[in-house]
């Protein structure tokens, strides 16, 4: 279908009284096609209203231009037709007459009985029939509005605008009209654009969601294609599958522009001091256990020993928000899964390399996989019991959760399954979702099992949703979980600055360590600016019968290794070596051809053995194969060798990654 509106490259700039400029819109590129309803999505002050105006003609933009079927738009006309949320109808004269008004001014040329039968069929299309020689004032809310709706079709225009309808109206109205205003686009194949707000009319009523950030310099953030087929009934729209994941994808990009401005609100000019080029920082983190070292460092003041006195913790749902947060700059620093420097370098974000580096692993262990308990009810305890109840129920599809493709939860999953023989992608489907959704998924029965950081697994086991089919103790001792990572650039800018947060992080990581901390750490972790949840629920000691009996697969939980010798929390380029294995070999990222160049960019070691050296520690270490618990040892001087031998991957391509030249000024 051809292109009906094309907005193409739009910038829009408003001049401030005393002078100034404010720009609203920045390089907005938009296509409708005929018969199409797309909605503009967004907080307010995006800039929604302002394109719909230049759509409409009511505005120009200061660059680019807006097309109508070819036609640049310059001015208002009859072919667009906006309907306001205030209505704008002449109160002293009737429903009928505010139709005809517009109809005679438009359809001069038409004989009178045409024009007066057009105002009657719409008057009837919107249900008016009994409030026709009404004015105004008699009329609800609900029923001015589709007055405004029955003079803006009545004039058969080409494209529909409307600027947030229903905005002032009751629940029950609402829903009735856009039910309405549904079934006339659709039997007319009306071409509409709306702004709204409510994310559930936008499913509703849309083929597309055209979701803006915030201004200034507003942008399109994303579009979503609805995918639930016409004509729609509002439950079933509610019943189809698409419709709980479209609404989170607005719902977590609206929080997120707001999570963005309130960091910009707060964020600062870097502050020097201390001898550090910057002491303010936003450092992201995800409510895991596995957060402890960063709830210690802000906590018993290690930040503030190390010289970073204004360090806010920037809480996420998802480890999404975590990317999002390093891509666009708005937080300095993060916990991250181990693998995600490497998939922002590879260019796993949206195809454009983040090189970032980790320079400390934060945590080791602390993962696990566990299955929904009707499967333990059903005899399967464990990898091999899995696949047999697999091949006995091949007709049915099972999902398996994981909170982010570049996640060590993805790798060891995908891993755990391909070596029992399970193909992660074509005998299952797995789906991300956040860490803390974990648990109600599956409850509600939408995945069957997961893999994610605790206290998730151990909650589940508790509660008697789930068991832990596996945990680090099966799948890989002493793995990777959480690293420190920050973009390449900001690590080059701020270079003494990196070397201070993974010192205060070091000595948190330490803290974390000692048994008799634990019970403090337990009751840090449970408020609800950090993991929010019972204190029950977060272990922290290793594995004993004094909490879990290892014997039952119901009641073990995966344990965390924070320090033991300054050795596990150095980066290992070996790890990230097999990570990097583990991305290509499911299509995630290409195999980089120059691996060696990117190992070598990602892992800091520099930075972390000068800040183990400036706190007394131990850095010598001795670089020790990988053995996995299939028994497969990783020769990392092979990687491509190595990948070659797993029975169970995709096609995965080898390429030569193009990064920015490489920064000096880090160690």
């Amino acid at each position: 279908m051809s292109v009906f509106v094309a907005v193409d490259q739009i910038d829009k700039v408003f001049n401030l009284v005393g002078g100034g400029q404010y720009i609203a819109l920045k390089g907005i590129d938009l296509q409708i096609k005929k018969g199409e309803f797309v909605s503009l999505i967004g907080h307010s002050g995006c800039g929604k209203s302002t394109l719909l105006n230049m759509i409409a003609g009511l505005d120009l933009p200061t660059e680019g231009i807006v097309t109508l079927e070819g036609q640049r738009i310059t001015k208002p006309g009859p072919d667009r037709m906006v309907v306001f949320q205030n209505y704008s109808l002449l109160p002293w004269r009737t429903v009928r007459e505010n139709i005809a008004l517009a109809v005679d001014a438009v359809m001069k040329g038409a004989p009178a009985g045409e024009r007066r039968a057009i105002v009657e069929k719409h008057i009837d299309m919107v249900g008016l029939r009994p409030h026709a020689d009404k004015p105004p004032g008699m009329l609800s809310g609900g029923q001015k509005q589709r007055v405004a709706i029955a003079r803006a079709l009545a004039l058969r225009p080409k494209l529909l605008l409307l600027d947030e309808p229903f905005g002032a109206l009751d629940a029950l109205t609402r829903g009735n009209l856009q039910e309405q205003l549904m079934q006339i686009c659709e039997e007319n194949q009306v071409t509409a654009v709306m702004v709204t707000h409510d994310v559930d009319e936008a499913v509703l009523l849309s083929d597309r969601i055209v979701m803006l950030t915030n201004g200034p310099e507003s942008k399109i953030g994303g579009i979503l294609e609805v995918d639930i087929p016409r004509p729609r009934k509002r439950m079933q729209v509610v019943e189809h599958p698409s419709y709980y994941s479209l609404r989170s994808e607005m719902i977590y990009f609206l929080n997120q522009q707001k999570r963005v401005k309130q960091i910009r609100a707060r964020k600062k000019t870097a502050v020097a001091r201390h001898g550090l080029e910057k002491v303010n920082l936003e450092i992201g983190f995800v409510p895991l256990t596995a957060c402890a070292p960063l709830a210690i460092a802000q906590e018993k003041g290690f930040f503030a020993k190390h010289g970073l006195d204004e360090v806010t913790l920037v809480r996420e749902t998802s480890w999404r928000g975590i990317v999002d947060g390093i891509a666009g700059g708005y937080i300095d620093a993060a916990q991250m899964p181990s693998g995600m420097p490497m998939w922002l370098t590879l260019g796993g974000h949206e195809n454009k390399p983040i090189p970032t580096v980790t320079s400390l692993t934060m945590t080791r262990n602390g993962n696990a996989i566990t299955l929904s308990k009707r499967f333990y009810d059903q005899g399967v305890y464990n990898l091999t019991d899995f696949k047999q109840h697999l091949l006995r129920t091949r007709d049915q599809r099972h999902t398996m959760g994981v909170v982010h493709p570049s996640s060590m939860h993805s790798v060891l999953l995908r891993y755990w399954l391909a070596a029992g023989g399970i193909d992660p992608d074509l005998d299952v489907d797995v789906h991300t979702i956040p860490p803390a959704q974990m648990v109600a998924d599956l409850k509600a029965g939408s995945i069957d099992g997961f893999c994610v950081g605790e206290p998730w697994n151990y909650r589940a086991a508790e509660e008697g949703i789930g068991f832990t089919a596996a945990t680090d103790l099966e799948i890989w001792l002493g793995h990777p979980g959480k690293v420190l990572g920050v973009r390449e650039d900001w690590a080059a800018a701020y270079p003494n600055t990196h070397i201070a947060l993974v010192k205060a992080l070091l000595e948190a990581c330490y803290y974390c360590s000692l048994p008799e901390n634990a019970e403090e750490i337990r009751h840090i972790l449970a408020r609800r600016e950090y993991v929010s949840t019972s204190v029950d629920y977060i272990q922290l000691l290793d594995p004993d019968s004094s909490s879990c009996d290892l014997s039952s697969p119901m009641r073990e939980y995966a344990h965390h290794q924070f320090f033991s010798e300054a050795a596990i929390n150095r980066p290992s380029r070996t790890e990230q070596t097999w990570i990097v294995t583990q991305l290509a070999r499911w299509g995630h990222t290409p195999f980089p051809r120059n691996w060696v160049e990117i190992i070598e960019r990602i892992c800091r070691v520099g930075v972390f053995s000068t800040a183990a050296r400036e706190l007394g520690l131990d850095v010598s270490y001795t670089r020790q194969p990988l053995k996995l618990f299939d028994g497969t040892v990783f020769n990392a001087d092979d990687p491509l060798g190595y990948l070659n031998s797993l029975a169970i991957k995709r096609d995965f391509s080898v390429a030569e990654v193009i990064l920015d030249a490489p920064i000096r000024r880090a160690a």
